[in-house]
């Protein structure tokens, strides 16, 4: 199997990966009542300031590019991650495991989320709640195990 395919498997388990873990947090906020995150908004806001790229429209058009923006972000992020360790595994030998397929894949997921809004100053992880993190590794390991079993299945 070559590189590119095992790429393109990853991206097809990367957004399956990406439905499993926004599946788990509507989840709990269905259940806990809590409120959705704000911080890819904030993230994409603060990504528009310091580029200089502004994002057009006013007041409600333009905070609704700016959910709209987040949320894709989100996507492009879990196809991404999803390709690029499709295209790492390809390269493996022997090809991850299920366990530890999973548990890179979050990982890697949860850095490729969070990198960004550390690095633009939106989150400070070391200011989070215990229930905070909980609240952030567990829908990654969803996305890990979903993008690690479907990329196995897609691969077989």
């Amino acid at each position: 199997m070559n590189v590119l395919r095992a790429a393109r498997n990853g991206a097809a388990a990367g957004a399956v990966g990406t439905v499993v873990l926004d599946t788990i947090t509507y989840l709990d906020m269905a259940i806990t009542g809590r409120p959705a995150s704000t911080t890819p908004q904030d993230t994409v806001q603060e990504i528009s300031r310091i580029s200089r790229i502004p994002i057009p429209g006013a007041d409600t058009a333009r905070s609704n590019r700016i959910s709209g923006i987040g949320s894709m972000m989100g996507y492009a992020l879990g196809v991404g991650t999803g390709a690029l360790l499709g295209a790492a595994a390809q390269l493996a030998r022997p090809e991850p495991r299920l366990f530890s397929g999973t548990l890179t894949a979050g990982a890697l997921a949860m850095v490729a989320a969070n990198g960004p809004m550390i690095a633009v100053g939106t989150t400070d992880v070391r200011a989070w709640s215990a229930t905070d993190w909980i609240r952030d590794v567990l829908p990654h390991i969803g996305y890990g195990l979903g993008a690690a079993w479907t990329f196995r299945r897609l691969q077989a």
